[in-house]
């Protein structure tokens, strides 16, 4: 998944707002006071979006705001925990044909849908089967246009993918192997739904959830705030017994402004910050991505890598015009690039080394692969860099034209850093800045030819990321429109295989085929940072950055 967090590159954060400003905060603090006194006494935990949440159906669940809000609502069949296992849920307990093909699930009998007015006495009827065969054609049903639909695409059963057995059994059938489909089906996109609801709402289903997960949706004032309230008939439990979630309720506000999130939140009115503003960064942080000794004891930091690599692409189709005569098109040049790019130093005065340097392959670490560990990337070696220069005919960059290196507002200093140390090798880059929308179209129309990117895994398997270098794939996810036969075949031979072993050692030998071809030039291995109440507690990290409120507490 391609992506572009709205946070912005570093800088010196000085503390001066306008009047008005200030009195807005005023009378956000005095409203918030007022709310303070209904929930006294009750274990809420509270954060901010941004960005806003656009819908609540879990059939457009594209982003990570909206993702967020979908887990606590809904249920799916399985789920990965914070190892990166897929565990059950719903499903208690699942078998695969020999063939591979046919996936048959039994489901727990102690699920329920939220209470609510669609079912009879408005009671929450039990979960079943055939909500799960509703739930996934609805994906694939074109009338949905669901954001989600190419899950599924050239990987089911094109006559009958999903079927309920019975009211305890459902069976989902494949065109063809492909190991990555359980993580697939933990994805939110798969949620449980009730027919009921999408027929009694329509449309307007996006802002009346109902679900099976651990809170129910209570009120959504666009804009301006959403709650959930504990679901007292979910069915986990602890290992003690005590049935999830502890919190009371979840309120979530739409600051639209970091530097007033990051206040609301020195507050004590929000209970965590997902990232924060760049310019709070040498406040709060240390270079070497610590903290501060002003904050001890007043917050907590925790950072913790997940899937998401960022990188500068290129695009490798020398039938595409805009490749042309691009030096670019030269893998010496390409391989160049990556030795000149100081990674460190870039983290250290770019990042508040919040990520890890991508020196090894395009897959992040924290995968079962352990590409990170096999792949050799491309350390810092500006000697390198001169000798692939000379090589591509193009001694200490004399005679080489100037390459455009497209990239969005909030990442323009980290590609102006990269396009200093590679003028110092000789390698011409200027770059330009444009809005994300134009940045995507162009690279889906292949129509960039040097530019920022980001991929977060949509599931935890390597395949994600190798998918995005096959050359029957379209852009997306080949954005570099890159092709090899080889990586071809071994991309084709790990979908069958079935020995995870000899899968992994498939991805790692694909992952060093596009390092060596070089059409990326990995920047860093991500990592999110949260900063928490000294007050939260079991309010843990997981690889995916998924929000999981189920075992967090208060006090």
């Amino acid at each position: 998944m391609i992506t572009d967090r709205i946070t912005k590159p570093p800088g010196v954060y000085k503390h001066t707002f306008p009047l008005a400003y200030l009195f807005f905060l005023l009378a956000t603090v005095c409203a918030l006071s007022c709310q303070d006194k209904k929930t006294a006494g009750k274990q809420v935990f509270y954060y901010n979006e941004i960005t806003g949440i656009a819908t609540l159906d879990p059939a457009f669940a594209k982003n990570q705001s909206i993702m967020w809000a979908v887990h606590q609502l809904y249920s799916t069949l399985v789920e990965i925990d914070s190892n990166l296992n897929i565990v059950p849920s719903v499903a208690r307990s699942w078998e695969v044909s020999a063939d591979r093909l046919t996936y048959t699930f039994h489901l727990r009998n102690d699920v329920f849908f939220h209470d609510n007015p669609i079912f009879p006495g408005g009671k929450g009827r039990k979960l079943v089967a055939a909500d799960i065969a509703y739930s996934l054609r609805r994906i694939v049903d074109k009338t949905t246009a669901s954001n989600g639909a190419w899950i599924f695409n050239n990987r089911v059963d094109s006559i009958q993918p999903f079927t309920a057995l019975d009211d305890s059994t459902f069976r989902l059938k494949l065109l063809r192997p492909f190991h990555p489909i359980l993580g697939i089906l933990s994805m939110q996109y798969c949620s449980i739904v009730p027919h009921e609801a999408v027929a009694q709402f329509g449309r307007d289903f996006r802002r009346n959830p109902c679900g099976s997960g651990p809170f129910r949706f209570v009120s959504w004032d666009e804009g301006e705030a959403m709650v959930f309230h504990k679901n007292e008939h979910y069915w986990e439990k602890d290992s003690s017994g005590t049935q999830l979630p502890y919190l009371d309720a979840v309120q979530i506000s739409f600051f639209d402004n970091k530097a007033t999130e990051f206040l609301q939140f020195r507050q004590g009115r929000l209970s965590f910050v997902n990232d924060f503003d760049a310019s709070f960064k040498d406040e709060i942080l240390t270079k070497n991505g610590g903290l501060r000794k002003d904050w001890e004891g007043k917050l907590l930091l925790k950072k913790h890598a997940y899937l998401n690599t960022e990188y500068f692409g290129i695009l490798v189709d020398e039938k595409n015009p805009v490749v042309g005569h691009s030096p670019t098109r030269i893998r010496a040049i390409r391989q160049a690039m990556n030795y000149a790019l100081n990674r460190k130093q870039l983290m250290m005065y770019m990042r508040n080394s919040i990520g890890i340097p991508a020196e090894a392959g395009f897959v992040p670490g924290g995968l079962p692969s352990r590409n990170a560990d096999s792949v050799k990337g491309y350390p810092f070696d500006r000697g390198r860099a001169a000798k692939l220069l000379v090589q591509a005919g193009f001694p200490d960059g004399k005679g080489l034209p100037g390459i455009k290196l497209l990239t969005i507002p909030v990442y323009a200093d980290v590609a102006s850093f990269a396009a200093r140390q590679w003028e110092e090798v000789g390698i011409p880059v200027q770059v330009e800045v444009v809005q994300k929308s134009l940045l995507l179209e162009q690279t889906a129309k292949s129509q960039a030819l040097f530019f920022r990117g980001s991929w977060i895994a949509d599931y935890p398997d390597a395949e994600n990321y190798m998918a995005m270098f096959y050359s029957h794939n379209p852009a997306p996810p080949n954005y570099t429109r890159y092709s090899n036969p080889i990586f071809d075949r071994l991309y084709e031979e790990a979908l069958l295989e079935t020995n995870d072993s000899l899968r992994y050692r498939l991805y790692r030998k694909m992952d060093q085929l596009v390092i060596n071809d070089a059409p990326v030039i990995p920047i860093w291995y991500d990592m999110a940072i949260h900063l928490i109440q000294p007050n939260i507690r079991n309010f843990g990290p997981n690889a995916l950055n998924l929000l999981e409120l189920r075992r967090a507490r208060k006090g």
